[in-house]
């Protein structure tokens, strides 16, 4: 039998509940505490076995011996295995930082100069801090999206606790999935902000390698998602707004997880977000990697930090794919557009949160007090809403994303080595600006009046052109409310398709235009904009009534000087004076008392001046048609009624050729055209439309019952004009009958 050597020392002052009793091998009375200290000795033929139990280490709670109950967060904040880091994270350098790595070590070296030797170098020291937030401001304003994505990746950039314990005035972490796991990656629990209580649910990186491993960098497995389903549901169920925080470069795709249900939990938690009765508000703060990302954040409101990125695919995997190397990573970024600017573009990302200079690891207070005033501010919002609007308001966010277009030609192909150009924004004038500078000019127009002074034509035409932008840009406004964007898009591509085939336009396609146009007339009143529109549309109207009047002011002017030219030379003035006395020689009192030779040089005189007016007007680009003499003029009112009624039936004629479809197709393609005038072939196109109108119009009115007509009242006209003419000697060759003449407008 084998046995035990001990010690009775060993017994004493043991209670008998620590003794154990064993008839299997004879040992009795033993204690366990001696038992445990013992050193067995089996001895067995010339066999001896030894044994000795290991210590085993005392498991740590995050509980500590004496908490402190006026700790920030309340005494349940000691619950939290989150503990501020012992040691200092070490500075990391960014490839594309090291510029200023040079700058930090002149201002470390003058100081550590300025404190060896006494002196004062703080004017050398400012200069150079100045000359380094300089350049930190100026690196961090053309970031690349590789450059966005490798901040978000810092590994000092603050985690989803850090920014948690900084906002809020209470917080207590919930854990488990209620399935018999606790994912480290996804971090609940509840907290409140400026008294209001909020579910806070987010993706946990670590702060070093040891937290890194622990958290699993930050990629959570089925039962993270699903602890964070359990924590929406208890949210929804008790009325607690939603925060998530999104920071990971995706779900963890190992074979565990895969045969857990990755993809079913990721989705669960898709569906199950939007049917949640509680506002949510996702923040991203560093990178959100695919569905990982997306499944706590279909929320009402997504908000990024400045520098965070959000992804389907990271751009190193992206790149492997499309061009087969990791190396391309930086045109895969650009090319994905995963930043905050660019998915504000695209509608999907709802608002940035700004960060200091050099990225929120150079700030994280001050970022978080930035989110805090983020969330505050949306919050405030969607609780204003009740829980259907709350419902379709995040249906709606997700449904409007995407989308294509038709008919719209693609941009040329860019060079390879070419820069890209930036898009300039030009600036928009604000109504109260705009209708200052209308009054402006309109003062200038009244004062140019009363002085007869030359108007402000070219402040004139500036505000016009300055109001048909604004116009234009109000009606862009109005059409994209309306929802005619898209159809008015095609139409346009499809009238330059036609334009670049240079063929007339087909019926159908005008047809199209027409009821494009109706239909918007009818619905441009629903639109918002549609007062600021109205508005701005009869102050152009006005401006350019303006404008015309203007016109119309100068070139009477011009005409005038030009006159007054004329009737300025001495040689007219000397032959004026001379039949002045002539005329008060002969003691006549009116010009038929006048003889035939006097009535010559008066009428050859007035010939001349005329001849001198008309070739003054056609310098300034007028078009003399005919001029009426008072002298020669004859009394027609007893054909007044003839030519009115010839007139009527005229227009009637005319206007019935109007109304046909093809002709007004033609003159609504005409408009089009002179619309967009801008190089020779449109205006060889103008040119042939115009004579195709008028040959239609022409051919029209020379119809056989309008053409007796005409003859005849010309006759009649040509027999009065030579019966009033006989007793008057010369004036009979000076009379011209002008007939009537069609002119057409298509401005």
């Amino acid at each position: 039998m084998p046995s035990i050597s001990y010690s009775p020392a060993a017994f004493i002052g043991t209670s008998a509940s620590d003794l154990l009793r064993s008839s299997s091998n004879g040992v009795t009375g033993i204690a366990l505490k001696t038992l445990g200290r013992t050193r067995f000795l089996v001895k067995r033929r010339d066999v001896t076995i030894a044994a000795k139990l290991r210590k085993v280490k005392k498991h740590e709670y995050p509980w500590p011996a004496d908490p402190d109950p006026n700790v920030k967060g309340g005494v349940l904040t000691h619950l939290s295995h989150f503990k501020p880091l012992k040691e200092k994270q070490k500075p990391v350098t960014l490839e594309f930082e090291k510029p200023l790595v040079d700058l930090e070590r002149k201002i470390v070296d003058v100081r550590k100069m300025a404190n060896e030797t006494g002196l004062d170098f703080s004017d050398q020291i400012l200069s150079l801090e100045n000359k380094y937030q300089q350049a930190l401001k100026e690196l961090y304003l053309h970031l690349t999206p590789i450059q966005r994505v490798n901040i978000a990746r810092h590994p000092n950039r603050p985690t989803f606790l850090d920014h948690v314990f900084n906002i809020t005035d209470k917080f207590v972490e919930l854990h488990g999935d209620r399935a018999g796991y606790d994912d480290p990656a996804v971090v609940t629990g509840i907290g409140t902000i400026d008294g209001r209580r909020y579910m806070f649910i987010g993706q946990q990186k670590g702060r070093n390698t040891k937290e890194n491993i622990q958290r699993n960098f930050g990629m959570p497995t089925p039962h993270g998602y699903r602890k964070a389903l359990r924590m929406m549901y208890y949210a929804d169920h008790h009325g607690f707004p939603i925060v998530t925080f999104i920071d990971t470069p995706g779900a963890y795709a190992d074979l565990k997880s895969e045969e857990l249900g990755q993809g079913e939990a990721i989705a669960h938690n898709l569906r199950t977000m939007f049917g949640l009765k509680v506002p949510i508000v996702s923040i991203v703060i560093g990178e959100g990697g695919s569905g990982g990302a997306l499944a706590i954040g279909c929320a009402n409101k997504l908000l990024m930090l400045e520098n965070a990125v959000f992804y389907v695919a990271s751009p190193e995997a992206c790149a492997a794919i499309l061009w087969k190397s990791a190396k391309a990573s930086p045109k895969a970024a650009e090319k994905l557009r995963i930043t905050a600017p660019e998915l504000c573009k695209l509608q999907i990302c709802d608002g940035i949160i700004p960060e200091p200079p050099g990225g929120a690891h150079a700030g994280p207070a001050w970022t978080s007090q930035q989110i805090k005033a983020a969330i505050n501010e949306n919050m405030d919002e969607l609780l204003a809403m009740d829980t259907e609007e709350l419902l379709k308001h995040r249906t709606h966010k997700f449904r409007k994303l995407g989308g294509f277009q038709e008919g719209i030609p693609l941009d040329p192909k860019k060079k390879v080595h070419m820069k890209k150009k930036e898009e300039q924004t030009v600036p928009r004038t604000s109504n109260a600006e705009l209708e200052g500078e209308i009054e402006k000019v309109k003062q200038q127009i009244l004062k140019s009046k009363e002085s007869s002074s030359k108007p402000p034509e070219l402040a004139l035409k500036n505000v016009v052109e300055k109001l048909k932008k604004e116009v234009y840009h109000e009606y862009s406004e109005a059409v994209k409310y309306t929802g005619f964007k898209d159809r008015l898009e095609m139409l346009r591509g499809e009238v330059s398709k036609a334009n670049s085939r240079e063929q007339l336009m087909n019926p159908g396609l005008m047809d199209k235009i027409e009821k494009l146009k109706h239909e918007l007339n009818q619905k441009l009143s629903a639109a918002p904009n549609y007062t600021i529109l109205k508005h701005k549309l009869d102050m152009l109207k006005e401006l350019s009534t303006a404008k015309s009047q203007s016109k119309a002011v100068t070139m009477k002017q011009e005409v005038n000087k030009k006159f007054n030219e004329i009737m300025g030379r001495p040689k007219i003035n000397e032959k004026l004076k001379a039949l002045e006395a002539e005329v008060q020689k002969s003691g006549s009192s009116s010009f038929v008392d006048l003889d035939h030779g006097l009535k010559d040089k008066i009428l050859n005189l007035k010939k001349e001046i005329e001849l001198e007016m008309i070739n003054a007007l056609e310098s300034l680009s007028l078009n003399v048609e005919a001029i009426k003499s008072n002298a020669n003029s004859i009394s027609l009112s007893i054909f007044k009624d003839k030519v009115d009624n010839l007139n009527e039936e005229i227009n009637k004629k005319i206007q019935n050729v109007v109304d046909s479809s093809e002709l007004k197709n033609m003159i609504e393609l005409l408009k089009l055209e002179m619309a967009k005038a801008e190089d020779i072939q449109s205006k060889s196109k103008i040119e042939a439309l115009e004579q195709q109108i008028k040959q239609r119009l022409s051919e029209a009115i020379s119809s056989s019952e309008l053409k007796e007509k005409h003859e005849e009242l010309k006759a009649e006209v040509s027999e009065a004009i030579k019966s009033s003419a006989s007793g008057n000697g010369s004036l009979q060759k000076e009379t011209k009958y002008v007939e009537p003449k069609l002119e057409m407008n298509f401005a």
